[in-house]
């Protein structure tokens, strides 16, 4: 699919809570005997969905230079809001001085929704509705205590602020693909607290298919292979995951290992893609080729292809995803809990 008019990114930004949970603290209190990452971020007892974006938008907002009165629309992609019925979108526009001239939502489909919200603001920058439109991809852990998923399923996000291509934006969107069907591998009924997951759907037919779906189809429709590409990145439920579907589509080692996240973090969920995709941002040069793909249980992937411009040598600057990273505070499963809200005080 492409656009109209063609699309750039003109500013990006992430974020990674400084609390971290140790898998072998799970282990210890639930008795497991292995775990497919080390460690996952944790929020702060004053961090939720909305926060992440907060701080995700602003870097955006910093890096892109322009006025945030100028965004005509804010998506937040997300599986966590902190409400049921009230828009986080409203919060983080009003929070970078993009209101009250703005559109905004709150995008739902498990894992990909702040892709799909990206792929929402593309088109509407790309029809010349907006002069710019933000899409933000951000979680919170939603595991269930003992389930595989707490392991994995950490917080953080990543905001991406879409303009016409011009020298200003620092990657351009050659073209993107959906690929959408019926799956039930994963979902949380209305009411209940925790996600539930179909183990034997998990991998195959929902992960591995959806991806190699949307990222052949947008390989033959772009006329690119594989060696094509400097960087790739691709949803990561765990580690393993990633790494195998990447082989699978043709895709090296090297290609996406700065955009491994997951191994540092854990699986932000609709930040995930978003999260990887900054990692891979902050070290690319000018006339680098990124493919990106997505999963979002239920299921469907977002593919993208993006162009580095030499406009990213200069708004590169600010805290590198990295550094989110690697600043860490660890925490007790009992702090753990007490951070999620399960003990209350």
């Amino acid at each position: 699919m492409k656009t109209l008019r063609q699309v750039g990114i003109v500013g990006y930004g992430a974020y990674v809570p400084m609390y971290r949970l140790k898998a072998s603290e799970v282990n210890r209190v639930w008795g497991g005997v292995g775990a497919p990452v080390e460690e996952k971020s944790v929020v702060a007892l004053d961090e939720d969905t909305v926060t992440i974006s907060v701080e995700c938008a602003k870097q955006a907002v910093k890096r892109s230079k322009i006025n945030p009165a100028d965004i005509g629309a804010v998506y937040v992609g997300t599986e966590s809001k902190p409400y049921a019925v009230k828009p986080s979108g409203t919060i983080v526009a009003e929070a970078i001085g993009a209101t009250p001239n703005v559109s905004t939502a709150d995008y739902e489909f498990a894992c990909k929704a702040g892709t799909e919200a990206m792929q929402n603001c593309i088109g509407l920058v790309g029809s010349g509705m907006y002069k710019y439109a933000m899409a933000i991809g951000a979680d919170t852990a939603q595991g269930k205590p003992a389930d595989a998923l707490e392991y994995t399923a950490a917080c953080g996000g990543a905001a991406y602020i879409f303009a016409e291509r011009s020298s200003e934006t620092i990657a351009y969107v050659e073209a993107s693909y959906s690929y959408v069907t019926d799956t039930p591998d994963f979902w949380r009924r209305a009411k209940q607290m925790y996600p539930r997951h179909g183990n034997r759907f998990t991998g195959a037919p929902a992960y591995f298919k959806h991806i190699i779906g949307a990222g052949k189809a947008l390989l033959d429709e772009a006329g690119y292979k594989p060696e094509d590409f400097n960087w790739a990145v691709f949803h990561q439920p765990n580690v393993k995951f990633p790494i195998n579907v990447s082989r699978m589509l043709g895709f090296t080692l090297d290609q996406i290992n700065p955009g491994l996240v997951a191994g540092n973090v854990g699986n932000t969920y609709a930040g995930s893609t978003p999260v990887g995709l900054a990692a891979i941002l902050d070290m690319a040069e000018p006339g680098d080729r990124i493919f990106a793909v997505s999963y979002g249980s239920g299921a469907g992937s977002d593919a993208f292809i993006f162009t580095v411009q030499d406009a990213i040598e200069d708004k590169r600057g600010g805290p590198k995803l990295s550094s989110y990273i690697e600043r860490k505070k660890y925490v007790d499963y009992s702090t753990y809990l007490r951070h999620r809200g399960q003990i209350i005080q």
